[in-house]
């Protein structure tokens, strides 16, 4: 298979989620390897047991330090790693900006309700107390907002007729168990599904002025213009014309461009066999590692080079301010 996505887990305690999601790395087909589990607290019992599984760990205790200094030692120490994802389970701190701006859409955690219900503490009896006939777990992104990011799964638990909040935790235990390495595996290879990486192009190149999208020998493209006149200055190709990637065409200023960029990144850009002799480069979207912002700007690039003068100049009097 394609080489896993790289994740360290960060844990405060026993780490019995960390433990489910390192149990299900060590099946073949699952798309992540753990490569780092890291604590701020250097007795965690879950250290030990990925230290016996062969894990490399860290544990450098928060007491002493403010927030934002402890917070660059984890991320220096993940960053050295080489994790590409945050995995947060069981880790009892509340993070900087600084910490989590590092790792936008790439830390996900796991959190004892079904959100947005019962942020915080204490979950289990909040939900007794409000007389629920289900709890349950989620998993979302993490935000600088507390339990606020997206969320990616839940899994439902019934509260049943003499559960208080010891055994309601226990069940809801066992559910996260099963849903953390599902959702991971999902999320992990997220950005190598065509659909995907299409939503992405298309929610870009659509916010562009006076845009469309219009299929091409049966593949999306997007038109600056009216219908009629509109001219295509992206195209989206999944195996277009036997091309083995998924990548994005869009315009250049020229050959000179083209071989400038083919020669300072062969692996990002190739030339599209069709569509080559006339000025577009083809750009890599199934690597995992896209940087979406790069992308917009080239979608924007290109819109300039064919959109009509008068929105040119309304672009350019709009960048102004």
């Amino acid at each position: 298979m394609a080489d896993k996505a790289r994740i360290a887990i960060l844990i405060s305690g026993r780490g019995s989620n960390m433990a489910a999601l390192l149990y299900a790395a060590k099946d073949p087909n699952c798309p992540y390897e753990v490569v780092l589990v890291g604590s701020n607290v250097p007795d965690a019992e879950g250290l030990k047991l990925a230290a016996a599984e062969g894990i490399a760990t860290l544990a450098h205790s928060h007491k002493g330090l403010s927030r934002e200094a402890h917070d660059d030692i984890m991320h220096q120490a993940i960053s050295e790693s080489g994790a590409e994802y945050v995995v947060l389970a069981g880790y009892m701190r509340i993070l900087s900006d600084g910490f989590v701006g590092k790792w936008p859409g790439r830390m996900l955690n796991i959190h004892p309700s079904l959100l947005p219900k019962y942020k915080g503490l204490d979950t289990y009896q909040r939900a007794l107390d409000a007389g629920d006939d289900r709890a349950g777990c989620s998993v979302h992104l993490v935000t600088p907002e507390l339990d606020d990011g997206p969320v990616l799964g839940q899994t439902e638990v019934a509260i049943v007729a003499g559960d208080n909040a010891d055994s309601l935790a226990e069940r809801i235990l066992i559910a996260e168990h099963q849903l953390y390495p599902s959702i991971l595996s999902s999320y992990v290879t997220l950005e190598a599904d065509p659909e995907w990486i299409l939503g992405q192009v298309r929610e870009r190149a659509l916010a562009l002025e006076e845009t469309h999208e219009r299929a091409s020998f049966g593949s999306p493209g997007w038109r600056v213009g009216s219908e009629k006149t509109g001219k295509y200055f992206a195209y989206f190709t999944q195996r277009l014309h036997g091309e083995a990637s998924v990548g994005l065409l869009v315009k250049t200023t020229g050959p000179d461009e083209q071989s400038a960029l083919l020669e300072a990144d062969p692996e990002l850009y190739y030339l599209p066999k069709f569509y080559g002799k006339s000025g577009w480069i083809a750009i890599r979207l199934d690597t995992g590692k896209t940087d979406w912002d790069h992308i917009g700007d080239w979608l924007a690039k290109s819109w300039r080079i064919v959109a009509p003068k008068r929105l040119v100049k309304l672009a350019d009097v709009a960048d102004q301010f």
